[in-house]
């Protein structure tokens, strides 16, 4: 199998395959046509019925830059678009062919599995029925050569695309396994400030409230801001990847290509308009750094650094307080915490949703 990157890019690579008139299904096979779905494509997320920012085409652009950050060693296009008989776009499936962990040949979402924690098919709830449908016909007569499997995972567990890709694969004979993976917490705001307080444990309220006040009356000064659209992205994202690699724990996942990947992934949320990255500071030096998207009406924390030298503050409860806060007086609905069962999540008043692995096997 070809590298990603050493695919030919002159080439017109587009399948068609006509599936009676309800739907023409065609496979974008390099990164020009890839890249030329960029407006279509987000319009149909902003309608779709999974709109997370990991479906956005500038997060999967550079997730495919670097296959992951590493995480695979190849990779090929094979994004399923279905269209009406006028052209316009109606769902799109961001597959692509790569070896599974399981070393079947497999076609698996775009994004997968590590640093996204949401993915799916991009389509609205009523197509994705006529969708699955087709692109398994599709993929049937076009699709890739001795293809095994479809390894899908990380798909919300309300999503209509799961009973739907069941149902296609079941009309089909195919093997169907699906398993549940790791929980989401999410909070969900539904007042003040104070009604959020109120709804914790006695116990997390007090110390939640007792930090924050602690934080504020420190000598040294502690302030937290969120870096501004005309800041220096560059300098602030050192700043944060630099309170990153104090975890010891992150410092073997931090590899030169997962650096490049964040750096990216941090660039394109940036330049359209979703990032949102916050530091703590103590008398003008970083205690704590939270790296989350501001999307769809929601907060979502993807990743953190926390100082150790500062630890006695507990920068991190501080900071997280003040971007829930931050969340409510803004009106986003919820604030996600995304995959992980860490007990903080719970104690700060996370509900949990899930997500699902979908494999289906020919």
């Amino acid at each position: 199998m070809e590298d990603a990157r050493s695919l030919p890019k002159l080439v017109e690579l587009s399948v068609n395959v006509n599936i009676g008139c309800a739907m023409q299904i065609t496979f974008a096979r390099d990164t020009i046509e890839f890249h030329a779905l960029s407006d279509g494509w987000n319009d149909l997320l902003d309608r779709a019925a999974t709109d997370v920012p990991f479906l956005r085409h500038e997060y999967l652009s550079s997730w495919w830059s670097t296959l992951g950050g590493g995480e695979w060693q190849a990779g090929e296009l094979w994004i399923g678009v279905g269209r009406d008989d006028h052209g316009g776009l109606l769902c799109l499936a961001p597959l692509f062919l790569t070896q599974t962990r399981e070393g079947k040949k497999g076609l698996m979402f775009l994004g997968s599995i590590e640093i996204s924690d949401h993915l799916d098919l991009i389509v609205l709830s009523e197509n994705a029925a006529s969708f699955t449908e087709d692109l398994f016909t599709a993929l049937e007569v076009e699709g890739p050569e001795d293809w095994q499997v479809l390894d899908l995972y990380n798909i919300p567990e309300d999503s209509p695309s799961l009973p739907a890709l069941e149902g296609s694969a079941e009309r089909r004979g195919w093997d169907i396994r699906r398993e549940r993976l790791q929980p989401c917490p999410v909070i969900v705001f539904d007042g003040t400030w104070e009604d959020y307080l109120a709804k914790l444990a006695k116990k997390q309220r007090h110390e939640l409230r007792r930090k924050m006040r602690r934080a504020a009356q420190y000598p040294g000064g502690v302030t937290w801001r969120i870096i501004r659209p005309e800041e220096d992205i560059e300098a602030a994202t050192d700043a944060f990847m630099k309170l990153m690699a104090t975890d010891p724990r992150k410092i073997k996942f931090l590899t030169p290509n997962m650096c490049s990947q964040f750096r990216r992934s941090i660039q394109a949320a940036h330049d359209n308009g979703w990032l949102h990255l916050s530091f703590l500071e103590v008398g003008g030096k970083q205690a704590a750094a939270y790296l989350s998207f501001d999307y769809g009406g929601q907060l979502w924390l993807y990743n953190s650094g926390i100082n150790p030298a500062y630890q006695s503050l507990s920068p991190g409860l501080v900071l997280l307080g003040h971007l829930i806060q931050w969340a409510i007086k803004q009106g986003r609905r919820e604030f996600n915490f995304l995959r992980g069962d860490e007990a903080y999540k719970y104690r700060m008043g996370g509900v949990d949703r899930y997500i699902s692995r979908l494999t289906i096997t020919r």
